[in-house]
């Protein structure tokens, strides 16, 4: 009896390491496709470093993504700007020429129909697409962002003021200043006199003393800065603590809102009263009514948003400035008097285009005046204005470029850290898999001559 449990033991135990053996064979096999890690059993420390090196190689191949994206979409954007501003640069020379004291009205007739030209190209512009998404529409990227008016409308004409006499109404320790000066609107009283009213505070000044006027202060002192009680004519109520603005006389791209005469029930331009004298030698303004100056013309309009699309392109917090890859109608026309933060009314979006259409209709209606003083500042404007844009767009650029090749060398250390953790050995699994082949065919042929063949063997 006890052979016969001495014999099923040594049976018992001659399979088990037999087994034993195949499986350590197989194991070796298995990482014949290069990889020793199949499962966590392999290796749990291992396959624990193998899972983080794979997320993370999974997070730096979406980044990659994201900035080849961030990369096309901005070169695609970059190139619409250069087009814009080589288009501005030759509008400010058809400007120029239009002021020109020689032309005739044919000859502004054809710069009209040129410049006319261009916006149109400029619109065209602001409508490119990058597959079936509008680049330049915010997050509103599916809506066509810019488009024209066909009928004309009455737009409110805004002084505009150069460098020089921006630094004085904008002086610092006056009234006025809350801000930059830049432009002012352009009034006209019931003297048939032009004024200028500062939109900040009410102020009224007469025409000649904001184009030229004021240079004999700044003459006699270069620091000079406006003063309100002796430079000005007056003040219109509301305008200096808030309750008028401009929104409630214009819309944001600049168009007249024209009011109810209470008497007549009719809709016609709004009158401006309740003028305060601060200057009664000059012009006594409490005796006079002032309408807007208005100019007959095309409005740009934006159907876009001031929102920002953004790429990610690494862990950690969120970087809105940097992770931007995209431009709004706002940053490529900038904002005016008739949708600044000041002026009650939402930013446009089309504020510089609407500024050329301006200068188109004073050339048609040859302004000559207005294009050899305005017409010039607003040229240099809004091209400066697409410009700056463009500079961050191509700053923004390169850093996802630079970011680009960072990503590209992690990416190449994360798959390092890969392969060192789940590649195979190949000669040491060489050399262990003969070792395993050769245990495991030395067992079989030990089991052949050792054990019992046959129940006959056994007994015997």
């Amino acid at each position: 009896m006890s052979i016969r449990v001495s014999s099923n033991q040594m049976m018992y135990n001659y399979k088990k390491q037999l087994n034993d053996a195949n499986s350590r064979q197989d194991k070796l096999l298995e990482q014949g496709d290069g990889n020793k890690l199949h499962r966590p059993s392999d290796d749990s420390v291992g396959y624990t470093k193998y899972l983080r090196y794979d997320t993370s190689s999974q997070e730096n191949t979406q980044y990659q993504e994201n900035v080849n994206t961030g990369i096309s979409w901005m070169k695609a954007s970059d190139s619409a700007l250069v087009s814009m501003t080589n288009i501005q640069t030759t509008f400010k020379e058809k400007t120029v020429a239009a002021a020109n004291d020689t032309n005739n009205t044919s000859d502004r007739a054809a710069i009209g129909k040129e410049m006319m030209a261009e916006i149109q190209e400029l619109v065209s512009l602001g409508n490119t697409m990058q597959g079936d998404r509008y680049l330049f529409a915010g997050q509103k990227d599916t809506t066509m962002p810019f488009s024209l008016s066909e009928t004309k409308v009455f737009r409110g004409q805004a002084k505009t003021l150069d460098d020089k006499a921006s630094a004085y109404f904008s002086g610092a320790g006056t009234a006025t200043t809350a801000g930059s000066i830049k432009q002012m609107l352009t009034l006209t009283g019931s003297d048939g006199n032009t004024y200028y009213l500062n939109t900040k505070d009410g102020y009224l000044y007469t025409q000649d003393f904001v184009d030229s006027g004021y240079k004999a202060n700044v003459a006699d002192n270069a620091n000079a800065v406006v003063d309100p009680a002796a430079d000005s004519v007056g003040q219109l109520a509301g305008w200096n603590d808030g309750t008028v603005k401009v929104s409630d006389y214009f819309k944001n791209t600049g168009e007249l809102r024209q009011q109810k005469n209470a008497t007549t029930g009719d809709m016609e331009d709004p009158v401006l009263k309740d003028a305060t004298p601060t200057n009664t030698g000059t012009v006594d303004v409490s005796t006079l009514t002032f309408t807007f100056k208005t100019v007959e013309q095309q409005i740009a309009t934006y159907q876009g948003d001031a929102k920002y699309i953004s790429m990610t392109k690494k862990n950690g917090t969120t970087e809105p400035t940097s992770d931007t890859v995209n431009v709004t109608g706002q940053d490529i026309w900038g904002t005016d008097i008739f949708d600044n933060a000041d002026s009650g009314n939402a930013a446009s979006g089309t504020a510089m285009l609407n500024s050329m259409l301006t200068v188109h209709a004073k050339v048609v209606g040859e302004d000559v005046l207005y294009l050899k003083d305005d017409a010039q500042t607003l040229a240099d404007e809004s091209h400066a204005t697409t410009v700056n844009t463009e500079t961050k767009l191509g700053a923004r650029q390169q850093l996802y470029t630079s970011v680009k090749t960072m990503l590209g060398n992690q990416q190449t250390l994360i798959q390092g850290d890969i392969t060192d953790v789940m590649s195979a050995d190949v000669a040491q699994l060489a050399t262990k898999l003969m070792e395993a082949q050769t245990v495991y065919n030395m067992s079989l042929a030990l089991g052949a001559r050792i054990l019992p063949s046959s129940l006959a063997d056994y007994l015997g």
